[in-house]
């Protein structure tokens, strides 16, 4: 589970954190640009904020047009990951220099963007966020073509034998879960249906469960 701060409410953000740790494998950070999507969130600064606060593992998702401007900065905010887009090119210098870093290296590939676009890079990286929405806002409605993208990810990784975290960001709640557990993801993003429930540390819980039972089916 990799509860997304996005949806958290940021003058309780210590407070927010803390009352999901439970059920909190990493902790998704989404930084966006106002250039590569249409919206502005956090930057370094923040990242080291919440380093100061939890021992979580933070996944950080760039959602930039020039992340390599920024990647040092991340690292030496404390983020353990970041996830470039695809999209923006430049992918294997990226990659390079998160290694260099010593980061977990993330890709993040859009919606309309096929699986096969990542495919020359799988073998170089840690993680393979797949957006199962558009990025830039969250609150979104899960797009069902996510599950067939998971799956043929989890199947080029299975006959390469790569080590690679399938992570699904999107949408993601109790049900929609089920279909990309089940196609192979691991890892999980949720937002609004942690942070926007009455009682987010059980809203996380019930979706992990329900991914667990589509793992076991």
């Amino acid at each position: 589970m990799a509860p997304s701060i996005l949806s958290a409410d940021f003058a309780q953000l210590g407070a927010q954190i803390d009352l999901v740790r439970p059920e909190t494998d990493w902790l998704h950070v989404d930084v966006m640009d106002g250039h590569f999507v249409p919206n502005l969130t956090i930057g370094p600064p923040v990242v080291a904020s919440i380093r100061r606060h939890t021992d979580a593992y933070l996944d950080c998702h760039l959602m930039m047009t020039d992340p390599g401007d920024y990647l040092k900065a991340f690292a030496d905010a404390g983020a353990d990951s970041c996830s470039v887009h695809v999209e923006v090119g430049g992918t294997a210098d990226l990659i390079a220099e998160m290694r260099s870093l010593g980061l977990h290296a993330g890709l993040a590939v859009n919606p309309e963007t096929p699986i096969e676009a990542c495919e020359p890079w799988l073998d170089r990286i840690d993680l393979l966020l797949v957006m199962s929405v558009h990025p830039g806002f969250g609150g979104q409605h899960f797009m069902e073509e996510a599950v067939p993208k998971v799956a043929r990810a989890a199947a080029i990784a299975g006959r390469d034998h790569l080590a690679l975290t399938i992570e699904v960001d999107g949408g993601i709640d109790t049900e929609t879960v089920t279909g990309v557990a089940g196609a192979g993801a691991t890892t999980f993003v949720a937002g609004s249906a942690i942070f926007g429930q009455a009682d987010p540390l059980a809203a996380a819980r019930a979706i992990r469960v329900a991914a667990e039972r589509a793992v076991a089916a």
